[in-house]
C-alpha cells in the first residue's frame, strides 16, 4: 500500500536544490562526517549561515541566527547530552534523513537497487531512544526522504548478515520530500484517523498504514508524552486511548 503523507501538519515540498553527487569516495574512517552528512549541510546551508559553530564545548553543523540546525544521520541517542544543554537556551532544528531508495556500489558491478526501503514511519526507529523529543518548545523536526547511494567493498571479515560486504561510504542521489514535525501534535497525527476509541497496535495495522513494529514504536512513544494511555491488557494486546 502507498505511504499516506496528507496526515502530517506541515509537509513542505521537495527541496529545490536537489543534486547529483560524485567525486572520489573515502573510507568513512577517515572521515569526520560521512559524505551523505556533509553533502546535507551543504544541501540545507544558506547564504550567511555559519558552518561547524563552536557552542558550549558543542560543534554546530549550521547557525543560522538564533536557531541551531544539526543533521543526524544515525542514532539520536547519540544527540542526548547536547540536546540536554542546548534546548534550554536555543532554538534546534533536528533533520534526520530516511532512505527511500538505496541503490548498492559495488565494484566492478554496476550499482544495483536494494529491496530495503524506508517510509516516513521509520523515523518511529529513532524516537523510541528519546521518546519525549518533540515535547520540547524549542525543538522542531525535520524528516527527509531521500535516495542514497551505499559505496562498499568486499571484506571477507565482515560479518555474516552483510554477505562480506562493507559499506565505507554513503552518497545523496535526491531529496524526495521533506516533513515537518513542531510538536507531539504531529506524533499524534500518526495515529490512523478511523481508530475506535480504544485500540491496540493490530488496530493501528490493520488501517494497512503502517506495520505491527511501528505501531508498537508510535504507541511507546505516545504513551511516553502522555497523548495516549493503557486502559488494559488483554490478548489482543494492549488497550489504548487517547488522552
Amino acid at each position: 500500500m502507498g505511504h499516506r503523507t496528507d496526515f502530517f501538519f506541515d509537509t513542505v515540498p521537495i527541496l529545490d536544490r536537489q543534486r547529483q553527487y560524485s567525486g572520489p569516495i573515502a573510507d568513512i574512517g577517515t572521515l569526520n562526517e560521512s559524505s551523505l552528512h556533509a553533502q546535507l549541510k551543504d544541501l540545507l546551508a544558506e547564504d550567511g549561515d555559519e558552518l561547524e559553530f563552536a557552542l558550549d564545548g558543542f560543534v554546530i553543523d549550521i547557525r543560522r541566527g538564533d536557531l541551531l540546525i544539526e543533521i543526524q544521520t544515525g542514532s539520536f541517542a547519540a544527540l542526548g547530552r547536547k540536546l540536554d544543554r542546548l534546548l534550554a537556551d536555543y532554538r534546534i532544528l533536528l533533520v534526520h534523513p530516511v532512505a527511500t531508495a538505496t541503490y548498492l556500489n559495488r565494484p566492478p558491478a554496476r550499482p544495483r537497487r536494494s529491496p530495503r526501503r524506508g517510509t516516513l514511519h521509520s523515523v518511529l526507529d529513532e524516537l523510541v531512544s528519546i521518546p519525549t523529543l518533540l515535547d520540547h518548545p524549542n525543538l522542531e523536526l525535520d524528516v527527509l526522504l531521500v535516495s542514497i547511494d551505499k559505496h562498499q567493498r568486499h571484506d571477507p571479515t565482515s560479518r555474516r548478515g552483510r554477505g562480506g560486504w562493507r559499506t565505507t561510504d554513503k552518497t545523496l542521489r535526491s531529496v524526495e520530500s521533506r516533513h515537518r514535525f513542531c510538536s507531539t501534535d504531529d506524533l499524534v497525527a500518526m495515529l490512523p484517523a478511523d481508530l475506535p476509541s480504544r485500540f491496540t497496535t493490530a488496530d493501528i495495522a490493520a488501517t494497512g498504514e503502517m506495520g505491527r513494529d511501528a505501531a508498537q514504536k508510535l504507541t511507546y512513544c505516545l504513551r511516553a508524552l502522555e497523548r495516549i494511555e493503557l486502559l488494559d491488557k488483554t490478548r489482543s494486546g494492549f488497550v489504548y486511548r487517547r488522552t
